[in-house]
C-alpha cells in the first residue's frame, strides 16, 4: 500500500511530500491510514488500489498545477477508478458524467473527441484532477467521506490557493461548489457550474468551461491545455 501505518510514511510526489509535511503528522491523517488498514485486513476491497491514491499528485507536481478539476469520490466499481477525477483507464467505458464532459469539449472548442476516457494526457498538462474523497469502499459510494481525506484534500486546495498563482479551479456541482471559500479569488480563476452527471439534466451543457480556462491561461502567460483526446 501507499500508506504505512509503522512509521506514517507516505509515498506521494516529493513536491506534494514537501507541500503537505505538517498533515501528514496530524493525529486526522494517522486516524485515516489505521482505517484503511483495518478495511484491508478485514477483506474489503477498496479503491483505487493502494499505489493509486496518490496518482493525480504524481502526475501533477506543485509546479505545475494549471488547473483543478474538483470530484467528489472515486468510481466505486470494479477497475474503474484509477486516482483521477473523472476518468478511468484506457478499456473502460467512459461513465456518464464523463461523456458529459467531452461532450461539453466538442461543443466548447469545436473538436472532436475520440472517447478515450483515460485523462492522464491532461494531468501531464497541469490538470490536477483532484478528488475530495481518495478512496472507497467496492460498491459503495461514498463509504470512505467521513474518514478525514476531506480534511486532507482542503490542505490541498488552500495549499494552492496561497503558494500557487492565476490556477483555474473547475468546480461542478453543489458538493465541488461549497469548496470555493477555500480558494482567493483575486489570484484565481474560479469557474462553477451544475455537475456534468446525467441527473443534472444537462445544467452543465454550455458552461464553456475549457474555452474560459485556456483563455485566462493566455492572458496570464501559460500555455493552454490542449483537451483533445
Amino acid at each position: 500500500m501507499t500508506l504505512h501505518s509503522d512509521n506514517m510514511e507516505v509515498k506521494i510526489e516529493q513536491t506534494w511530500k514537501n507541500a503537505l509535511a505538517g498533515e501528514f503528522e496530524k493525529p486526522y491523517f494517522a486516524s485515516l491510514v489505521r482505517f484503511l488498514h483495518k478495511e484491508k485486513a478485514e477483506g474489503r476491497k477498496v479503491f483505487p488500489p493502494g499505489s493509486q491514491i496518490f496518482r493525480a499528485f504524481e502526475l501533477t507536481p506543485v509546479p505545475q498545477v494549471k488547473v483543478v478539476i474538483l470530484g467528489q469520490d472515486p468510481y466505486h466499481g470494479p477497475g474503474q477508478a484509477h486516482g483521477l477525477s473523472f476518468s478511468v483507464p484506457e478499456g473502460v467505458q467512459a461513465p456518464p458524467s464523463l461523456k458529459n464532459i467531452f461532450k461539453e469539449i466538442e461543443t466548447d472548442l469545436g473538436i472532436s473527441m475520440s472517447g478515450y476516457p483515460n485523462l492522464e494526457n491532461w494531468a501531464r498538462q497541469g490538470v490536477l484532477l483532484l478528488n475530495a474523497v481518495l478512496t472507497v469502499r467496492s460498491g459503495e459510494a461514498a463509504s470512505h467521506g467521513k474518514i478525514g481525506w476531506q480534511e486532507f484534500t482542503d490542505a490541498v486546495i488552500r495549499y494552492i490557493s496561497d503558494n500557487c498563482e492565476g490556477v483555474v479551479f473547475m468546480l461542478w456541482g453543489n458538493f465541488a461548489r461549497g469548496k470555493s471559500e477555500l480558494i482567493d479569488h483575486s489570484k484565481h480563476c474560479v469557474l462553477e457550474a451544475a455537475h456534468p452527471s446525467p441527473l443534472a439534466r444537462g445544467a452543465f451543457f454550455g458552461c464553456r468551461h475549457f474555452s474560459k480556462a485556456n483563455a485566462y491561461m493566455t492572458s496570464t502567460s501559460r500555455t493552454p491545455i490542449d483537451w483533445k483526446l
